[in-house]
């Protein structure tokens, strides 16, 4: 996980289960207000260049610009960008860092 010197990665989702292919992600906390600027995308995205990463996710408690909204990368990397609204509803569809207490189940 995140450390100094980590390359900017936060985290890092294996999307097989050999470990072919990788999603790097990076998480950042802003205040409320303070959009994340296309800089902090970009050097994200620079940052794991070099290690030949193709997928991302960049997620923030606060926004993205309409500038970083419209930036798209160069190269062959695919970037999702999550917002703090966003977050929350991801947490939610694909039980993110929480599990089911009780399920039911609807027969006809």
């Amino acid at each position: 996980m995140g450390r100094g010197g980590d390359e900017r990665v936060d985290g890092t989702i294996k999307e097989d289960k050999l470990g072919l292919d990788n999603i790097y992600i990076q998480a950042k906390r802003w205040k409320p207000g303070n959009g994340v600027g296309r800089p902090e995308i970009q050097k994200f995205v620079g940052a794991l260049a070099g290690q030949g990463a193709k997928k991302e996710i960049f997620i923030t408690t606060s926004h993205f610009t309409k500038e970083t909204l419209d930036y798209t990368p160069r190269n062959e990397t695919k970037i999702v960008l999550i917002e703090s609204e966003q977050r929350a509803q991801h947490i939610i569809d694909y039980s993110i860092g929480c599990t089911s207490q009780q399920t039911y189940e609807i027969k006809k």
